[in-house]
């Protein structure tokens, strides 16, 4: 039963119905006249469908087995980094969100794949509506991503963007942003969640039905979510976040949605004055590289998706003149590591309630996996005890409230990236991947065994960690 908020003196031009019998009114009464229920007429909208006439499909429904796959199979845009977020490249039809914040460089890397298409000899026609044409040109022109099957149109109106593709007929539609287009009919400003609603409807249903690739970029709010209506999350098919910090040059995709691939990838790249370049390698942008071990330093292997890379934790421990010893930190999950800083000096012995603590991460990296909580552990009771961790050692594990290092997951392909780039030595959790927990080292076998040349030192708790540390 709806009720109407209206007062009793109503409208009455406007029709109103009882919610229980159906009964229509020519206004509002707090009583319905036929079936004498109180509270139950409204103001009456569309009759609800109770039945629909069939009609003929637009095509016969197949078995599952005879639909061809050659129309799902996807085309690498030339940008490895990306191809590996989308699952290998562009599929025919697909519609793929792309947001981040302002100045992240999603145009930059968007105009870079419509360069690749031009150059593999498929059109490409990039709409902005952000900037205009020149400008566009002229970081086309400092980067490097000048063709003539390039096409770059300034519009903000979508039935213009429509007569672009029939008159251009290209192999791949670029739109920046979805939130500056405006569809003609459609109340509301544009970016407003009528307009982005009707404007991504209309694209999609263009791109299914030329079998056309379309990249959309879209904005995000203040918490650094897609902005506009839920809705567009689900419409399209494949919804990726472009994020970085503005003081390095490191920028991660990472793929949110994606029904032709992993959800789960992430492709580093590096924004230069010439662009934007992908980074198969990107570990070594998270290390310092320096002749000597330093104390309040260790090394930890977090995950990215499916991706292993390598961080360096540092920590800085001095003698506070404050009555609340300052902690602060960058890269890293603020409340983890004050918990962290807790475990050591309860269950650790390291005294840091009269000291100021700083830890961060190397690189602009942001570390937020608990698999990092033993480096970040070992880099402060380094730091406070002036201690050295051995050369070419990786710290991987989660730390308790009781003090125990708790199991992670991946912890093959983190062993293997971190034996890959030189180190020797890794501290783990108990029972990671079979370890025995009686030998210190690794003695097992089969496809969960560590690299050869790894040796894996199972430590149990913090204060065995801290035992392997100064000894």
């Amino acid at each position: 039963m709806v009720r109407s908020s209206a007062g009793p003196s109503g409208n009455t031009h406007v029709t109103h119905r009882c919610g229980d019998c159906g009964h229509e009114v020519a206004k509002w009464v707090g009583r319905c006249p036929e079936c004498q229920s109180w509270g139950s007429v409204a103001a009456a909208g569309p009759r609800p469908v109770t039945a629909v006439a069939a009609a003929a499909p637009s095509a016969p429904a197949r078995p599952i087995s005879q639909i061809d796959l050659h129309s799902a199979q996807a085309t690498a845009t030339g940008v490895a980094e990306l191809d590996r977020v989308l699952g290998g490249g562009l599929v025919p039809g697909a519609v793929v969100l792309l947001a981040g914040e302002p100045g992240v460089g999603k145009s930059t890397l968007l105009l870079e794949v419509a360069h690749r298409c031009a150059l593999a000899g498929r059109r490409a026609l990039y709409v902005t509506g952000e900037e205009s044409a020149g400008q566009v040109r002229l970081r086309a022109q400092r980067t490097g991503a000048l063709h003539d099957e390039l096409f770059l149109a300034a519009e903000c109106d979508l039935a213009a963007v429509l007569g672009h593709l029939d008159a251009i007929d290209p192999g791949l539609l670029i739109v920046d942003s979805v939130q500056t287009m405006s569809c003609a009919g459609v109340e509301g400003t544009p970016g407003g969640v009528s307009q982005v609603r009707a404007v991504a409807s209309v694209l999609i249903s263009t791109a299914k039905a030329r079998g056309l690739p379309v990249v959309l970029v879209g904005h995000v709010t203040k918490d650094g979510t897609v902005a506009g209506p839920r809705v567009l999350e689900h419409l399209v098919d494949v919804v990726l976040q472009f994020d970085g910090d503005r003081h390095s040059t490191l920028r991660m995709v990472r793929g949110i949605k994606n029904r032709f691939g992993p959800a789960d990838e992430v492709g580093c790249f590096e924004l230069t004055d010439d662009g934007i370049v992908g980074l198969p390698d990107p570990s070594g942008l998270f290390r310092t590289h320096r002749d000597g071990a330093v104390p309040g330093t260790a090394v930890t292997v977090v995950v990215e998706g499916k991706r292993p890379l390598l961080g360096e934790v540092q920590a800085l421990v001095a003698e506070s003149a404050l009555a609340n010893p300052r902690r602060a930190v960058s890269g890293l999950d603020t409340s983890r590591v004050a918990m962290i800083l807790a475990v050591l000096e309860r269950r650790g012995g390291v005294r840091l309630a009269g000291s100021d603590v700083y830890t961060a991460t190397v690189g602009g990296m942001r570390v937020v996996e608990p698999a990092a909580d033993l480096a970040v552990a070992l880099a402060v009771a380094s730091a406070a005890g002036d201690l050295l961790l051995p050369p070419h050692t990786v710290a991987i594990g989660e730390v308790g409230l009781a003090g125990e290092v708790r199991q992670v997951t991946g912890l093959r392909r983190r062993l293997a990236e971190a034996a890959r780039l030189g180190f020797r030595h890794a501290l783990v959790p108990p029972e990671s991947a079979g370890h025995n927990k009686s030998a210190g080292h690794n003695k097992t076998g089969g496809a969960s065994a560590p690299p050869p040349e790894m040796g894996v030192h199972v430590v149990a708790d913090l204060a065995a960690a801290l035992h392997w540390l100064r000894a």
